[in-house]
């Protein structure tokens, strides 16, 4: 097992997110046909939620049969699994992306940065102060340093590839369908809280992983004090955590279509420096590197009993 999750992540520290033809885009272009069939603005609420439930299995669950059946044969799942293991995590795209708005800070150009920093957050840019960049760049490497590397590792390892397709996919569905807004409160609501349910585990062994790898008390005084004054279950802990162990405040107000939204300070003290982003970087390396370890020590005490 461990084997198989190196050779993953050496897949994509080698090879990075495919530029063309990634699986994940073609399956977020199936899902928005999908939501043109099975989304009615005519609906009744209720019915908005079933639809979305519906349309949750109608799109994942043929390929988690197809991934399943292929698993059949040891050696077809022995070649696959560290492909379909690469695919679903996406720790080296995370820090290219990061290290693009890093590196427009350090070049004082707030355009470029604001720009970059908009291709990985959901909230609006334009109004962003310089101090706002770091903040949003930092906080979202650290929440998806849970989502795009340690959960889908998580569910590989417990349930192997039809686990971390699973996964995959409902966390894409979450990303596309999972907004509080007039389109998708009810029809995203169960994309939504599957994703919460799934993501539980993992996001908090992200947490106790971040708080390990850094300052360790802060860590865990900021999740316990703090996560649940978030309004992500599973983004709370692992956002005070990673604040904590970098000794850092993050968090704040911020604009969310057209709407400025009032969000709390989390953390410590210090505000965030640009090379904060490659400190939150550093986090998830140490993390990736502290889990591996495990799996090998574990894979070492399973073959010593075989």
């Amino acid at each position: 097992m461990s084997l198989i999750v190196i050779l993953a992540i050496l897949m994509d520290y080698w090879l990075g997110e495919p530029q063309k033809y990634h699986p994940l885009v073609g399956f977020g272009q199936l899902a928005n046909k999908v939501e043109a069939i099975f989304r009615n603005k005519s609906h009744s609420d209720l019915q908005k939620k079933m639809m979305g439930c519906m349309a949750i299995i109608a799109l994942v669950s043929p390929f988690v049969f197809l991934i399943y059946f292929l698993n059949q044969s040891n050696y077809l799942s022995l070649l696959l699994s560290p492909v379909i293991l690469y695919f679903c995590i996406a720790a080296n795209s995370l820090k290219q992306h990061s290290l693009r708005v890093y590196q427009a800070l350090e070049k004082a150009d707030m355009a470029q940065a604001k720009k970059q920093v908009g291709m990985i957050v959901s909230r609006e840019t334009e109004r962003m102060t310089e101090d706002d960049v770091r903040k949003a760049a930092i906080e979202s490497v650290l929440e998806n340093g849970a989502d795009a590397v340690f959960a889908p590792i998580f569910w590989f390892v417990v349930v192997g590839p039809v686990g971390v397709v699973l996964y995959r996919l409902s966390n894409t569905l979450d990303a596309m369908w999972g907004y509080k807004n007039q389109r998708f409160f009810y029809f995203g609501w169960a994309a939504a809280r599957f994703d919460d349910l799934l993501n539980y585990i993992p996001a908090r062994l992200t947490a106790l992983s971040y708080a390990l790898v850094g300052q360790t008390w802060n860590a865990l005084k900021c999740w316990k004090n703090q996560a649940h004054l978030l309004d992500s279950p599973n983004g709370g802990p692992v956002m005070t955590s990673g604040a904590g162990s970098l000794n850092l405040k993050l968090g704040g107000s911020a604009w969310y279509h057209g709407k400025r939204k009032n969000k709390i300070f989390f953390g410590m003290e210090k505000l965030p420096s640009n090379n904060d982003i490659n400190n939150a970087n550093s986090l998830i390396n140490k993390s990736l590197f502290l889990w591996v370890s495990l799996l090998v020590i574990v894979d070492s005490i399973g073959a010593s009993f075989a």
